[in-house]
């Protein structure tokens, strides 16, 4: 399916402990030997405190790096310079905020083997850790890629920056109220629990409910400034998407699917568009207001806050895991949906051909089928998402009881207070969501980000067709010359289709190109309407390539009328004036009586103004021909290409039109298995096989008895047997 989105590789745990196994065994042998060295002279330095522990700590770091440098000479070293600093740099660092969770050995070389392995347990748990936040290369690539295009969606919101200030300037507002609420929560409490005043109470809960009320005024605020901020950039994503494709070249809707461009711009606009909004509202409102609570749990109790950072990097490993796991399942969901929204377009505009062959159970397996795996996608997001909330509730539950627990020795040695203990619960709670929302909008906008992809690699798509000529003479001789060219479609590039075809079309002529099916008649077709660029040789207009002419103007000079050509929802009027503006009515009937269907016209209720329903249903196919033809008589083109465009009309019709579109001295281009059309014409070019065989008049052709005569021949015979097939019983 087109768009398919495979999950990107992610280097797992297990081959992240084998880096970190190699790294640890060097170290741990030559850091005992270092330890055992600087054994003799520990219990002297003990009494020097902490600058003893910060001197073995700076010995160690030198020695040790020492080692990794000779370790390194003629290849990579076994240690990595994180792993030598984390090592040499613990200890000390533990000095500062772990005695009240027991009592350390102030140096390594005096500590016990227990509490020695467990500085490497800490160590190696950090490095896999890191390896896990880090990600391999692929995934790093990957991250530089899914950043690279966020910053394409924040950009996508430049004319939105006053709105946007705005919002970020309430935003900061209500942060800064919410995180006031804890502290006068805290205060209440102080004040309930010593002798009461009445005063203080009554100022502590007019200040609570002023805060309360602000923070909840901003939050509306920045909420509906957010909301309008969505509205704008869904319709200006649609716009420049829409816009983008309808300048794309035909290759390219040849090979991506109506369905999923349909669900492009449905779906994975509203998605790129909401994301980035509501992620950089969370992202900065959690951050200002993590910044904020940890400010006042620092003042509150800086140890119980450095203990409780434990809590960050588990999570972020947390998120990390889970973040690459429901990028491509979202990335997956989006493609399914995309398929299965295409398997309904397709149906339901090709219903006549359904019902023929009734297919409508086959029809309904094949959408189940496409909607059971879509539920098999979301079944498997939603489990990853449940086990993601648990490992997430135990983590914060567990740094809980263990807050508390050190938060009862505080207060049982005097350095904190209930209320202070009962503020800093509330600011822990509210820091761990805080946190748990950065991490979380983080990965959520860049797994978002996958909407956007396709959405910036249609925008970014350059068509292969150029239209970007800039010529439009005031007068126009219609002469068009095929020179030698040679032509492979994209999505076929090894079939050649035109082989060094020549031939020329002259103003006043009827020219009819005549072959089997297959032999390059429509590729002809398409490269004088610029629809693709030739591998080789030059399709000329006035002997100038065709393009090098601006698009608008070539495309009413140069006017196509299909076999099945596609009328639009609208009336009759809006399809003959098509793209053109300011049209009067004698115009519209002028066109129409040319094309022959000014009579079948007014035999409508409505006249001009009777709808043709989608796609023209309304209408038969002789009536949708004739209405396209007066489409392209509406523009006074200088050549006129008729590719099967009569099929449908009786021989009196097709004459009537043939002597109009022969009017006005204009080139004429006629594709037709009629061989009433091709004899009237003033000169048959013959393909066959991508190459021109014959060319000439009808007379000539037919006294060569070449295979132009033998086209003939076999077009009678197939016309007999088909008048002698419907006559019999």
């Amino acid at each position: 399916m087109e768009g398919l989105s495979r999950p990107r590789p992610k280097e797992p745990v297990s081959k992240m402990l084998v880096p970190v196994m190699f790294q640890a065994v060097p170290l741990l042998l030559c850091d005992r030997i270092l330890l055992s060295l600087l054994a003799g002279w520990g219990p002297s330095m003990v009494p020097l405190g902490v600058p003893a522990a910060w001197l073995e700590a700076a010995l160690r770091l030198l020695v040790l790096w020492g080692v990794r440098a000779l370790l390194s000479v003629g290849g990579a070293s076994p240690m990595s310079s994180s792993t030598v600093a984390a090592v040499s740099i613990l200890p000390p660092l533990y000095l500062l905020v772990g005695h009240w969770l027991g009592d350390p050995p102030l140096l390594v070389s005096s500590a016990a083997w227990s509490w020695w392995l467990a500085i490497y347990g800490a160590v190696g748990f950090s490095q896999l850790l890191w390896g896990i936040l880090a990600g391999g290369r692929s995934t790093e690539e990957s991250r530089k890629e899914d950043k690279a295009t966020f910053w394409k969606m924040l950009r996508l919101f430049g004319p939105d920056k006053l709105y946007l200030t705005g919002a970020f300037f309430f935003l900061i507002l209500a942060v800064i109220g919410e995180t006031f609420l804890p502290y006068y929560t805290g205060h209440l409490i102080d004040i309930l629990g010593t002798k009461y005043d009445a005063e203080a109470f009554s100022t502590a809960i007019f200040l609570l409910c002023l805060v309360s009320f602000g923070s909840s005024a901003f939050a509306s605020c920045r909420g509906g400034l957010f909301t309008f901020i969505i509205s704008r950039m869904v319709i200006r994503t649609r716009n420049l998407l829409f816009s983008s494709l309808v300048r794309q070249d035909l290759a390219f809707f040849q090979e991506v699917k109506t369905g999923v461009l349909a669900f492009r711009l449905s779906k994975d606009t509203t998605m790129m568009s909401c994301s980035v909004p509501l992620s950089t509202n969370v992202f900065l409102r959690t951050l200002i207001k993590a910044v904020g609570l940890y400010v006042f749990m620092i003042g509150l109790s800086w140890r119980l806050t450095l203990l409780m950072l434990i809590e960050t990097p588990l999570m972020m490993a947390v998120q990390k895991v889970y973040d690459v796991r429901r990028q491509a399942l979202l990335k997956a969901i989006q493609d399914s949906v995309a398929c299965s929204e295409e398997v309904v377009r397709e149906v339901i505009s090709s219903m006549e051909t359904v019902r023929s062959f009734a297919t409508e159970e086959e029809e309904s397996q094949r959408y189940e089928a496409s909607l059971g795996d879509t539920c098999r996608l979301k079944n498997q997001r939603d489990l990853d998402r449940i086990v993601y909330l648990f490992v997430v509730r135990v983590l914060q539950l567990s740094m809980k009881l263990i807050l508390l627990f050190c938060g009862y020795q505080q207060i049982h040695t005097g350095l904190m207070t209930g209320g202070n203990l009962v503020s800093f619960i509330l600011y822990q709670t509210n820091v761990g969501w805080c946190v748990q929302a950065l991490i979380y909008t983080y990965g959520d906008a860049l797994s978002n980000v996958g909407a956007a992809e396709k959405v910036f690699e249609y925008l970014d798509r350059e068509p292969s067709v150029r239209t970007e000529g800039t010529l439009s003479p005031e007068t126009l001789e219609g002469r068009v010359s095929f020179q030698n060219v040679s032509f492979c479609y994209p999505s076929r590039p090894e079939i050649q289709v035109l082989k060094n075809v020549s031939f020329e079309l002259r103003p006043g002529e009827v020219t009819a190109l005549v072959g089997p099916n297959g032999s390059g008649k429509s590729s002809c077709v398409a490269l004088l309407e610029h629809f693709y660029e030739p591998q080789s040789g030059e399709v000329l207009l006035d002997r100038v390539s065709v393009g090098k002419y601006e698009h608008k103007y070539l495309h009413r000079q140069v006017a196509l009328v299909g076999q099945e050509p596609l009328l639009f929802s609208g009336s009759i009027r809006e399809n003959i004036t098509y793209g053109l503006q300011g049209c009067s009515q004698e115009d519209v009937i002028r066109a129409a009586k040319e094309a022959d269907a000014l009579g079948f016209i007014r035999e409508l209720e409505g006249g001009f103004d009777a709808e043709v329903g989608e796609k023209g249903d309304q209408l038969s196919i002789g009536q949708k021909q004739r209405l396209a033809i007066a489409r392209a008589l509406m523009r006074h083109p200088k050549v006129l290409v008729l590719d099967e465009a009569t099929s449908a009309l009786d021989f009196k019709s097709d004459d009537a039109i043939q002597q109009s579109v022969k009017s006005g001295g204009r080139t004429v281009l006629v594709i037709a298995h009629r061989m009433q059309t091709v004899e009237n014409a003033d000169k048959v070019v013959v393909l066959e096989g991508g190459e021109v065989v014959e060319k000439g008049t009808h007379t000539e052709l037919m006294g060569r008895r070449g295979p132009y005569y033998r086209l003939v021949e076999r077009t009678q015979a197939e016309g007999l047997l088909e008048l002698q097939g419907g006559g019999q019983p």
